[in-house]
């Protein structure tokens, strides 16, 4: 398991309340470490493991933060609505949503199935959209709100064997330009991240030879960590991203 630790930094996001989606685990978990470090309250959502997500949100209150695990299926539009009126409910408002939970059911396409690939745009691009409509309203009363969806190079550049995932991200970067021009009247900021090869769980279990191809492919010569990814999206979720909408930044090595 690759360890992130919450990084010492400073206190932007006080007040704040930002929902994490898919944290408990990568990318997903060192994001919620980072904007609790910055002194936001976290939401750290789940839907498989729930001591991963507890995990996560004990290293963030040893430290001083402030977070709580909480359970949805993110592909699940009504469980997501009684997910966000629960976290509304509790805390009075909610600030910032980095949606993150994401799968892979990888193969050619010629032999990929149908539920293989509805799976991973119910969970990619769906979850995402379920999580910003039920949001939505409550950043519209507020006037105010930060939206950080992330996506991939695959859905930038496209990817061999990834016809659903690759399909998936795209989708979200063109929900995230859609709903940036829809919000941005209210100062709702919605932007993507692509993150290229990040040392995770996942690219630590590929072959051999398939690190190493990947490696070849990054011009930086090395992958990146799941902190590269969370420092920026931590910029995109504070104040000083406030005319910053409808972008789609590359944390990638220079590969796109």
């Amino acid at each position: 398991m690759v360890e992130e630790k919450i990084p010492a930094s400073g206190r932007e996001l006080a007040g704040k309340v930002a929902l994490v989606t898919g944290a408990s685990r990568g990318i997903g978990r060192a994001i919620a470490l980072t904007l609790a470090g910055q002194g936001a309250t976290v939401l750290v959502n789940y839907n498989g493991s729930k001591q991963s997500a507890l995990e996560v949100v004990s290293q963030i209150q040893a430290a001083g933060g402030a977070a709580r695990a909480i359970g949805c299926d993110v592909s699940d539009f009504g469980a997501c609505g009684r997910m966000v009126e629960e976290i509304v409910a509790d805390y009075g408002h909610v600030d910032i949503l980095v949606n993150n939970a994401g799968v892979t059911r990888d193969n050619l396409v010629a032999r990929m199935s149908e539920e293989d690939y509805d799976h991973v745009m119910d969970i990619n691009l769906k979850g995402a959209f379920h999580t910003i409509r039920h949001l939505t309203r409550y950043f519209l009363k507020q006037r105010k709100g930060k939206i950080v969806n992330i996506s991939s190079v695959s859905g930038v550049a496209g990817n061999a064997g990834q016809a659903n995932y690759a399909a998936s991200k795209a989708g979200l970067i063109g929900l995230t330009k859609s709903v940036a021009k829809e919000l941005a009247g209210r100062n709702i900021c919605v932007n993507a991240v692509a993150p290229g090869f990040i040392e995770t769980e996942m690219t630590q279990a590929l072959p051999q030879k398939a690190r190493e191809a990947a490696v070849a492919s990054i011009p930086m010569g090395r992958m990146g960590s799941p902190r590269d990814v969370a420092e920026l999206v931590a910029f995109l979720a504070g104040d000083r991203s406030d005319y910053i909408t409808g972008q789609v930044i590359c944390v990638d090595g220079g590969i796109v």
